[in-house]
């Protein structure tokens, strides 16, 4: 079994398309499919269901899936060990982010990262901060700057950075805008647009409400908070979103809540070996923590 057979298996059974496992590993589908012959011609036995468009695994292909993620993830880690032996910075760093953190937190880490280690090469994923400690653990990515696990991240490495305080927040000329004192149960009254309860943000708020024994009906889900922002800004909900996102049009409440907060920090895994970019990263992060 080849490595890269192994690699582009992996990635169709979990984009569950051959296109987009090609797109992923920046081959052509006709790379793609040669590549699933030849595994599937090694192994004797087919690996995928081909029906239409759809694609799915085989039991032969669920068998293997485990597997073939264990073999790449200890040959991956034997070439970073390897490789941080002669203390270069260089190479391939695969980093996670949310769309959130990557707009408002990562720029300057970025750039700064780039210019002090030009050989370096990024790849960087968008993922919801939830999905990408699922890449942490699968080793699909070697570090990820996301909103940590309030709960925390089990089996996974978590490095505060930035305090991310909450606000609840609402459009300006929104009904409850500069009234004092709003109490949550008032405010379960009115349309809310929230992030939704698969990630962290979403489970704070609706752990706040359920404490209190208030049901919380979101009119409106979605996970991009710059979506949500502008959803409020025009007057369709409240919501609570971090308070560095509050911008001309919108207006902070006051409210019976205590007051809340998420931690935006850095995501790896022990089980793995960091390579000399990773740890050279994670020192630029840290110069940029509050």
């Amino acid at each position: 079994m080849d490595l890269p057979d192994l690699e582009t298996f992996v990635a169709v059974a979990e984009c569950r398309s051959f296109s987009r496992a090609g797109e992923r590993l920046h081959l052509t589908q006709p790379a793609v499919s040669k590549r699933i012959q030849a595994l599937e011609a090694s192994l004797g036995a087919p690996l995928f269901d081909r029906v239409g468009k759809q694609v799915e695994l085989t039991h032969g292909g669920r068998l293997l899936l485990p597997r073939a993620r264990t073999l790449l993830a200890g040959a991956a880690d034997t070439r970073r060990l390897l490789l941080n032996l002669s203390e270069q910075v260089a190479g391939s760093l695969h980093l996670a982010t949310s769309h959130h953190v990557g707009l408002h937190r990562l720029a300057p880490v970025l750039k700064a990262f780039s210019d002090r280690y030009r050989d370096v090469q990024l790849d960087i994923r968008f993922e919801d901060s939830e999905a990408a400690h699922d890449l942490i653990r699968r080793g699909d990515s070697e570090l990820a700057v996301v909103t940590l696990d309030p709960a925390g991240a089990s089996g996974l490495d978590s490095l505060a950075l930035w305090d991310d305080p909450l606000v609840f927040l609402v459009a300006a000329d929104h009904p409850l805008a500069h009234r004092p004192g709003i109490m949550l149960t008032e405010l379960a009254d009115h349309p809310a647009i929230l992030p939704g309860l698969t990630t962290y943000t979403g489970r704070i708020v609706a752990e706040l409400f359920a404490s209190r024994g208030i049901t919380l009906a979101s009119h409106l889900s979605t996970n991009y908070l710059e979506t949500i922002s502008m959803l409020a800004g025009i007057g369709l909900g409240w919501s609570v979103l971090p308070r560095s996102m509050l911008t001309a049009g919108l207006v902070a409440l006051q409210t019976d809540a205590p007051p809340l907060r998420r931690t935006l920090g850095c995501v790896t895994n022990p089980a793995r070996t960091r390579s000399n970019a990773a740890e050279a990263f994670m020192t630029v992060l840290a110069e940029f923590a509050d």
